[in-house]
């Protein structure tokens, strides 16, 4: 499982042009599962964001969670996450998960993260979403629940 977890001043969702969900503040983060992720990857994804230090105290040090700042987490799938461009320019998606099972673990995920106290706002899963956001720093950080399998 992949996650790209952006520090925000705010972001919007929507879908037809029609506003889904908008946080003041926090992480936009867009979330990629992989065949073969489990419920131990949204677990670990989940502990992760909630704790990542990555925003600033009052020294200017990025010292403080989102749960220090008590901001919020809008989570978006992005099956593009798993996109491999190795042979051509044309984009290859068969390291995705199925649809099916890639919403049962971006939705236990969300409910990983409530769990840590994150307030959570979700997009469309499987939908053309619109999405502006204004990014804090920039911070971005990248995250992938295969690094904790070799540790």
């Amino acid at each position: 499982m992949k996650a790209v977890v952006q520090r925000v001043k705010a972001t919007t969702l929507s879908v037809d042009g029609r506003l889904i969900s908008a946080i003041d503040g926090g992480l936009t983060v867009f979330l990629g599962v992989g065949q073969g992720d489990e419920e131990k990857d949204s677990e670990y994804l989940a502990k992760k964001i909630a704790s990542l230090r990555i925003f600033e105290d009052d020294e200017g040090k990025m010292n403080l969670s989102v749960l220090d700042v008590k901001k919020e987490v809008l989570l978006v799938s992005q099956f593009t996450l798993y996109g491999d461009t190795s042979h051509g320019n044309r984009p290859s998606f068969t390291a995705a998960e199925k649809p099916d099972r890639a919403n049962e673990l971006y939705l236990y995920t969300a409910k990983c993260l409530e769990g840590y106290g994150v307030p959570v706002k979700l997009g469309v899963f499987g939908a053309d979403m619109q999405i502006s956001q204004h990014n804090d720093g920039p911070v971005t950080i990248l995250l992938d629940s295969g690094d904790k399998k070799n540790k």
